[in-house]
């Protein structure tokens, strides 16, 4: 099982929108491709949110072909989605982990 993390900080102007978009829109887009089984948001807490909350989006995915898959044919285009919403706003980083037990 491979784990794909999308950490975000948002500013405080627009995290709720952003919130209720990553769960309206967003997520249904990733999740209807079929690269991943599941997803989980966290809010990282014990952290400077001066700026705004930071998120952690992490999606399950079976295999590093899933994965791939997914990076390959659809993540530059929902990036560019993102982007073109919420501009500046946002600043995220990616990480992809391997579930060992």
């Amino acid at each position: 099982m491979f784990i794909y993390n999308i950490t975000t900080q948002v500013s405080w102007g627009i995290h709720e929108e952003w919130l209720k978009w990553q769960l309206s829109e967003h997520i249904p887009q990733i999740m209807d491709k079929g690269c991943f089984l599941k997803y989980q948001i966290l809010k990282l807490l014990e952290i400077d949110d001066t700026e705004g909350p930071t998120y952690a989006i992490q999606y399950y995915a079976e295999s590093k072909a899933d994965y791939n898959r997914h990076i390959e044919l659809y993540a530059p285009e929902l990036r560019k989605t993102a982007s073109a919403r919420w501009g500046e706003q946002f600043v995220s980083f990616r990480t992809l982990m391997q579930v060992v037990h």
